[in-house]
């Protein structure tokens, strides 16, 4: 099933606050991302239905093995992109982070391969 970019940006902020914290509620997705608890409530919803997501009796998040890929894909695209603009054209970085979260969600598969390509040749130099 394909997700629309909100989708993709809780499975990614999951994936952070999962590696930051251990646990993930959706009180703290909901503060990361400065939204509102129902709007929150909703999109997990959304994303437990797709097969992205369980939630524990205890009100854990845990993603799924898709979950868990997609949000991997998600994420790596974003450091990559924000990298390569950084190194390459010379971006300051808070500007590569906001870019690249746009970036992410557009990209053709070509297009990232390449410059993922480009920074892992850059990065043996």
């Amino acid at each position: 099933m394909k997700i629309q970019e909100s989708g993709e940006n809780y499975l990614e902020t999951i994936l952070i606050l999962q590696n930051q914290n251990g646990y993930v509620r959706s009180i703290d997705v909901a503060n990361y991302m400065n939204f509102s608890k129902a709007s929150v409530s909703r999109a997990m919803g959304i994303l437990k239905e797709a097969g992205y997501l369980t939630m524990e009796p205890n009100g854990n998040l845990v993603l799924t093995e898709a979950g868990k890929k997609k949000a991997d894909s998600v994420y790596e695209r974003h450091t990559l992109i924000a990298k390569f603009l950084e190194m390459t054209l010379g971006v300051s970085s808070e500007i590569a982070l906001q870019d690249s979260c746009r970036i992410e969600h557009v990209i053709s598969d070509e297009s990232f391969s390449r410059i993922k390509k480009y920074t892992q040749n850059s990065n043996s130099d």
